[in-house]
């Protein structure tokens, strides 16, 4: 797939003030500080479209990246950051899961796993609310260049081993690096192909979009 155009459409915090669901949409979400923003800027080619932060926590709306004006990349609020209150983080989630179990025309959630790490319990508890509630998703194993390929295949074998308590079925997994732009084509190819088998989602009435041209 080839990147034309990426473009920040919105910032929100309610599902109901999110674009009309009228194309595919690839949710992108993990814990805090696992390199999501550096991830989204490689695969579209566009530095400092997502914005990156040295600070973990620091998103905390749902942002909408139109991509080709023909699909959208949404970056969700990092889980699993403890210092902020628990208001806050309460919010976080509600809000997540009602654009993870509401949203239309979501097609797939990327969840972001840092390569460098053995197994985490919260990772693995997200996956298996994913499998739960029967939303698609792929793993998608980060920072793969900030060790040896030794060690990356073996941490992503132990968190495969893991999640095969659960799952019958490993979903689709990825390893790439920000930095080196490895597993851009991977994640884009597999992007694609979910794209062509994309149908039109029957919208409420409020939702439908606007043709009226005058």
């Amino acid at each position: 797939m080839i990147i034309k155009s990426a473009t920040f459409i919105c910032s929100n915090t309610k599902v109901s003030a999110l674009p009309v669901a009228n194309m595919p949409e690839y949710a992108f979400i993990g814990r805090s500080n696992v390199g999501k923003s550096s991830l989204i800027n490689m695969l579209v080619n566009q530095h400092g479209l997502a914005k990156t932060s040295q600070r973990p926590g620091k998103t905390q709306l749902i942002n909408h990246f139109l991509i080709n004006e023909k699909w959208y990349i949404v970056d969700l609020p990092g889980y699993g950051y403890a210092k902020v209150s628990k208001s806050s983080r309460e919010n976080w989630e509600k809000f997540i899961r009602n654009y993870i179990t509401k949203r239309e025309s979501l097609q797939c959630v990327f969840v972001l796993i840092d390569s460098r790490l053995e197994p985490q319990k919260i990772d693995l508890e997200f996956c298996c609310w994913m499998g739960e509630i029967q939303i698609p998703f792929a793993l998608v194993f980060t920072k793969a260049d900030k060790q040896s390929a030794v060690k990356t295949d073996q941490n992503v074998a132990a968190f495969k081993k893991a999640l095969g308590g659960w799952f019958e079925e490993i979903p689709s997994c990825f390893v790439t690096s920000a930095e080196k732009g490895a597993g851009r084509d991977q994640v884009l190819g597999f992007i694609e192909e979910v794209n062509l088998d994309f149908v039109m989602p029957v919208l409420a009435p409020k939702e439908t979009p606007n043709t009226n041209n005058y």
